[in-house]
């Protein structure tokens, strides 16, 4: 039997920062992994370039039945400091849009990097290595992995959430978070695209494929959400950064709102054309809108694209300009898990320590990352959310074993 005094069990992005800086701190460390691939999550993010943190990332931009919970972590671990990490190993970035950085040479790299950070820290890494039985013990935990019986002082869970299952994501976290009587706010698909009623959707269907800037709302009053993102048409329904902002937001039975042109003044522009122009009622929208979004609104809404501008009404101008403005529209759900990039709820942080991530039910257990009920918009809040949620526990093992052991010695 091997004894350690760390055990972590999910070797992604939270799992594998949290070992590399616990082992650096002088702890003997275990890092285990189900699957056999390592950080399939870091992998495809970002289209393999890997959206690693934003530079903006604050408490006002992540999701949690507890918003104040995450402040502590994130103020003590900000996006520089991972962003050091990455100049110390000489790891190029650049900025996408908004405070989003992507590495230069791929999501491998940042992969190697985490590795290379353990083995600074001599962590023993276990994958694949499933956990067969778990007992709380005196000092700890006793854990009959497939590879064998270890002991650990402290156990730290960094099992990710549900989203994209086909990458490995399971359960068993939370299911490890109720086996200690912990509330868990339940799980749903976040930044996920939201799908409609077929006969609905019907016809925008043949828009698939198009994609323009909007601004997407939901909600009503102080409640209401909006992004100025893009949105992308698929045949099954909407997905885009837009939708995917909005989705962590929406909940079933609610309609959303969609501007779709926010920038421009399209009753004025409209007006204007019909002073100025014989033109079709078609080609003047064209030039305002994406072409094929033109047509089919059109022939949606039952006015003549073939029409001159002169020969419509003002209050008929004005009405499309508003529906076009706030378009309606009611999803019937999402893409689910197997689409959806995070979850949102999780562990309620309630139950745990902000400054440690300990569980305040069962002493030297430990959630970290997207268990967590913590969930970041898109553009890089998770990524970061993981790296200051595993320095937040890592250090607090540390300084809390160490004194322990300063303790014995006097």
């Amino acid at each position: 039997m091997l004894k350690f005094d760390v055990v972590v069990v999910g070797a992604g992005a939270a799992g594998l920062s949290c070992a590399a800086e616990a082992g650096q701190a002088g702890l003997h460390v275990l890092l285990l992994d189900h699957a056999e691939r390592l950080a399939e999550k870091i992998r495809i993010s970002g289209g393999g370039r890997c959206n690693f943190t934003n530079r903006d990332a604050g408490p006002g931009n992540y999701l949690s039945d507890n918003p104040a919970f995450c402040r502590s972590a994130l103020a003590r671990y900000p996006a520089r400091d991972f962003i050091a990490l990455l100049q110390k190993h000489g790891i190029g970035f650049h900025e996408k849009h908004k405070g989003q950085l992507f590495c230069d040479e791929g999501s491998e790299r940042i992969i190697q990097m985490l590795v290379d950070e353990c083995a600074a820290g001599q962590v023993e890494r276990w994958q694949p290595c499933r956990v067969e039985q778990l007992d709380v013990i005196d000092g700890g935990f006793s854990l009959q992995t497939s590879r064998g019986l270890v002991e650990a002082r402290r156990l730290v869970v960094a099992t990710g959430g549900l989203s994209i299952p086909k990458i490995g994501a399971t359960d068993w976290g939370l299911a490890l978070a109720r086996r200690f009587g912990h509330a868990i706010v339940e799980p749903r698909p976040a930044l996920v695209p939201l799908t409609f009623d077929p006969a609905t959707w019907a016809p925008f269907a043949e828009l698939s494929g198009l994609s323009l800037p909007v601004k997407v709302s939901v909600g009503s009053g102080k409640a209401r959400t909006s992004f100025l993102e893009d949105l992308l048409f698929t045949h099954r329904g909407l997905s885009g950064p837009a939708i995917l902002q909005i989705s962590s937001f929406w909940t079933p039975g609610q309609a959303l709102e969609i501007d779709l042109a926010p920038e421009q003044d399209l009753a004025a522009l409209l007006l204007a054309a019909k002073a100025q122009s014989k033109r079709k009622l078609g080609n003047e929208l064209a030039a305002l809108l994406p072409q094929r979004l033109a047509v089919t609104w059109l022939a949606r809404s039952g006015l003549d694209a073939e029409k001159p501008m002169p020969d419509f009404k003002d209050k008929d101008l004005q009405a499309l300009a508003r529906q076009l403005h706030q378009w309606q529209l009611m999803p019937n759900g999402s893409e689910g898990w197997r689409k959806a990039e995070v979850m949102r709820g999780g562990v309620d942080t309630r139950e745990l320590s902000s400054q440690t991530l300990q569980s305040k039910r069962q002493a030297g257990l430990h959630f970290i990352g997207e268990v967590v009920d913590v969930t970041g918009w898109l553009g890089g809040y998770n990524f970061q959310w993981a790296w200051a949620s595993a320095a937040a526990c890592a250090r607090g093992i540390a300084a809390e074993l160490q004194a322990t052991a300063s303790e014995k010695q006097v």
